[in-house]
C-alpha cells in the first residue's frame, strides 16, 4: 500500500483529519511515491497551539543551548547527505549533482543558524542623557510559519526555521503537496534532537492549509517562496491580519552579455543558468541579450552546447537535464514555447515532444533556444519556469539595461564582460535584487540575504542573512535610570 503521510505536531507524528490525499509522483517514473493530506485548518491550529505552548520554555532556553541543537542537526544532516539528495531527485526530478547542490546550500544555512548567538546581539549607550543609558534588545517574538515551494523542497525551508528557533521563536512548515518527502525526512531528523515538544511543527497540505497559515491570530509572521500572483495574495493576507510577511515572487532574469566578455566561459554559465535543474528556479536565466557583434557567436555556440545536453532520469549519474516537475507543467511550457512561435520567436532548438528510453511518461522538456525575441513577446515578459532561453539582440550596453529594467520583475540579472566600467554601471543602474558580474546564478550565500525588488518581492526583510535576524527577532528599548 502506498504510504500516506502524517504531519509532525508538538513532537509527535499524528495522523491529519483530513478527508481528501493527492498523490505525491516520481515525474520521471510516474511512480506514486506517497500519498499527502489535504489538512484542513483544524491541522494547522493544533499546530499552533502546540508551537504557542512550547514558545514560552523555549525563549528562556539560553540561545548558546538553542545554537547547540543546530550542530547536532548539521551533523544528522551530513550523516543522512546522499538520502536527502535521493528524495530530492525522486520527487522534483532534478539531477543527483543537482539535489546535492541543493542539500548542501540547504546544510548551510544550518550553519548560519549556529552562529546566531554572535549575529543576534543588540547595542547600547551609556550616558545617552545624565545618568540614563539606553539598551536595544533582541528578542524572539513567538510563532512563526512558512509555506514553501515544489522546486527546492529542501533548502528553502532551512532558509528559514533553523534561524527562527535559534532566535527563540517555535516554527511551522507548510511545503508543497508536490514535494513533501524531504520535508519528512528532515523532520525525522528535528525529531532526533529531542527539542522541547512544540518547538517545530510540520504541516502538509495545499489552499486549506494555506489560507490557514495566513489568518491564523497567533502566527506572527510568515515567509513564503513561490509565483508572483500567489506571492501578492500572501503579502495581501497577511499584511491584513497584522502579520510580518516576507513573500518571495516570480522572476525574469535577463543575462547580458558584451562583446568583449570571454565567450567560452560565458556560454558555460549560460547553460547552467538557463537548464539547472530544468530552469525550475526563481535565479535561472530566461532571457540572453546578446550586445552587438556577440550576437551569431554566442548563438551559435549556446546552441551546440545545449543541444548536447543529455535529458534524462535524475538517479542516472549520466543525466545532466532532469524532469520538470509535472505533466500540467510540461503543458505550461510547451504551450509558452507555442505562443512564442506564433509571436515571431523562432526555435533555433525545440525541446517539444522530448522523449527518454525507458521513461516514456516523464515529463521531461528538451532545453529549448528562442531567437529574434523581442521585448513585446510573451516569452520575453512572463515566467516560464522551464528550459526555455530567449535570445534578444540590442546595439549597445545602455539599450541592454534599458531592456532589463523594463521587466516588471526584479529578482536578479547577470552581466558578462572583461569592463570594469561596464559591470559597475550596471550594478548601479539595473534594478534587480541580485546581481551577477561573470556569474550565472547570482545567489546569495546563506549569510547574505536573498534579494529581490519589483514584483519579485513583497516585503521589507528578505530571507537569509542579517535580515532573517531581523525578521525573527524585535527590538525591545530599554531606557533606564537608578538612582
Amino acid at each position: 500500500m502506498v504510504k500516506r503521510l502524517k504531519n509532525y505536531i508538538g513532537g509527535k507524528w499524528v495522523d491529519s483529519t483530513a478527508t481528501e490525499y493527492v498523490a505525491v509522483e516520481n515525474p520521471a517514473t510516474c511512480e506514486i511515491l506517497a500519498e499527502t493530506p489535504e489538512s484542513p485548518r483544524a491541522d494547522v491550529d493544533s499546530a499552533v497551539k502546540a508551537a504557542k505552548e512550547a514558545y514560552y520554555e523555549w525563549r528562556r532556553t539560553p540561545v548558546l543551548s538553542r545554537s547547540q541543537y543546530m550542530t547536532r542537526f548539521k551533523n544528522l544532516l551530513e550523516d543522512r547527505f546522499e538520502d536527502l539528495a535521493r528524495i530530492v531527485v525522486e520527487e522534483n526530478g532534478k539531477t543527483k549533482d543537482e539535489a546535492r547542490g541543493e542539500v548542501r546550500r540547504g546544510i548551510e544555512s544550518v550553519d548560519y543558524a549556529i552562529s546566531v548567538p554572535t549575529v543576534m546581539r543588540g547595542y547600547k549607550v551609556e550616558d545617552i542623557s545624565s545618568g540614563i543609558d539606553e539598551t536595544a534588545e533582541r528578542q524572539p517574538m513567538g510563532v512563526f510559519a512558512a509555506i514553501t515551494p515544489f522546486n527546492f523542497p529542501f533548502m528553502v525551508p532551512m532558509w528559514f526555521l533553523p534561524t527562527a528557533i535559534t532566535c527563540g521563536n517555535t516554527y511551522i512548515i507548510k511545503p508543497s503537496p508536490q514535494t513533501p518527502l524531504s520535508m519528512e525526512l528532515t523532520y525525522e531528523l528535528l525529531d532526533e534532537l529531542d527539542l522541547p515538544e512544540g518547538v517545530v511543527n510540520l504541516v502538509f497540505g495545499g489552499k486549506e492549509a494555506s489560507i490557514a497559515v495566513m489568518e491564523h491570530p497567533d502566527i506572527i509572521g510568515v515567509s513564503f517562496v513561490g509565483s508572483t500572483p500567489v506571492a501578492k495574495i500572501v503579502y495581501e493576507t497577511c499584511a491584513k491580519h497584522g502579520k510580518r510577511v516576507q513573500a518571495q515572487g516570480g522572476a525574469k532574469n535577463y543575462i547580458a552579455v558584451m562583446p568583449d566578455a570571454n565567450l567560452e566561459a560565458s556560454v558555460a554559465n549560460i547553460m547552467g543558468s538557463a537548464y539547472g535543474c530544468a530552469g525550475q528556479r526563481c535565479l535561472a536565466g530566461s532571457v540572453v541579450v546578446a550586445v552587438g557583434d556577440v550576437y551569431e557567436p554566442l548563438r551559435d555556440e549556446l546552441v551546440r552546447r545545449a543541444s548536447g545536453l543529455r535529458v534524462g532520469y535524475g538517479l542516472e549519474e549520466t543525466s545532466q537535464m532532469g524532469t520538470v516537475i509535472s505533466g500540467a507543467a510540461k503543458q505550461r511550457i510547451e504551450g509558452m514555447i507555442t505562443q512564442g512561435v506564433a509571436e515571431g520567436a523562432q526555435p533555433v532548438l525545440d525541446g517539444r515532444g522530448a522523449k527518454v528510453d525507458g521513461f516514456p511518461e516523464g515529463t521531461f522538456v528538451g532545453p529549448t533556444i528562442l531567437d529574434g525575441v523581442t521585448s513585446d513577446m510573451t516569452v520575453a515578459k512572463d515566467e516560464i519556469f522551464g528550459p526555455v532561453l530567449a535570445i534578444m539582440h540590442v546595439p549597445d550596453f545602455d539599450s541592454a539595461v534599458e531592456v532589463i529594467n523594463q521587466s516588471r520583475y526584479g529578482n536578479a540579472a547577470s552581466l558578462f564582460t572583461s569592463s570594469g566600467k561596464h559591470a559597475r554601471e550596471f550594478k548601479y543602474r539595473v534594478n534587480a535584487g541580485n546581481i551577477g558580474i561573470n556569474v550565472g546564478v547570482a545567489a546569495a550565500t546563506a549569510s547574505f540575504p536573498f534579494g529581490g525588488q519589483k514584483e519579485s518581492f513583497f516585503g521589507d526583510l528578505h530571507g537569509q542573512g542579517p535580515d532573517a535576524i531581523e525578521f525573527f527577532t524585535d527590538r525591545k528599548i530599554l531606557i533606564e535610570r537608578w538612582l
